[in-house]
């Protein structure tokens, strides 16, 4: 396992805008981490593939949802996804097929193997490979989301802490 920025490993969760599902994504890893007491193991960050709402919080609908769940988003700031994002992090996990497909398209070649999806982690959403975007949806769009991200990021968790230690 090859380590990012201060000996950490990276994880970079990646949507359109970042103001939605990979801001809750990274709250929720970051919990998870946190309550495990790990944090010192990792670089964890979201950005989006449009410049949409660089500098914006999370959408208030996102961090509403989160908080009732115990996670705090409101020092996430929207920003792009950079070319030395692809060095910087082990893993790039997009929301969806349509954000992989642009993260492929700009990342090196030797670093295509760090990409992938979100979902494939979800020991409990074996149906789903995408997170939807609850953008333009009710509430119960952002506590869908918030069901498959919880799930994915367990399973990222302990996937990597079994790359660790093998």
């Amino acid at each position: 396992m090859k380590y990012s920025e201060a000996g950490k490993i990276g994880v970079l969760f990646v949507c359109m805008g970042n103001i939605c599902r990979s801001p809750t994504a990274d709250a929720v890893f970051n919990y998870h981490v946190k309550s495990a007491g790990l944090e010192h193991l990792f670089h964890i960050d979201s950005a989006g593939t449009h410049a949409y709402h660089i500098g914006e919080p999370p959408d208030r609908r996102s961090q509403r949802a989160a908080l009732k769940r115990g996670y705090n988003m409101q020092d996430l700031r929207a920003r792009r996804v950079i070319q030395e994002d692809f060095s910087r992090f082990q893993y790039i996990l997009a929301m969806d097929h349509h954000n992989l497909e642009g993260l492929q398209q700009n990342c090196p070649p030797q670093y295509v193997s760090r990409l992938g999806l979100l979902l494939q982690y979800s020991d409990q959403w074996k149906t789903h490979q995408e997170v939807p975007d609850p953008y333009y949806g009710g509430s119960h769009g952002f506590e869908r989301v918030l069901d498959l991200v919880e799930n994915a990021s367990q399973g990222l968790l302990r996937h990597i802490l079994r790359s660790i230690n093998t």
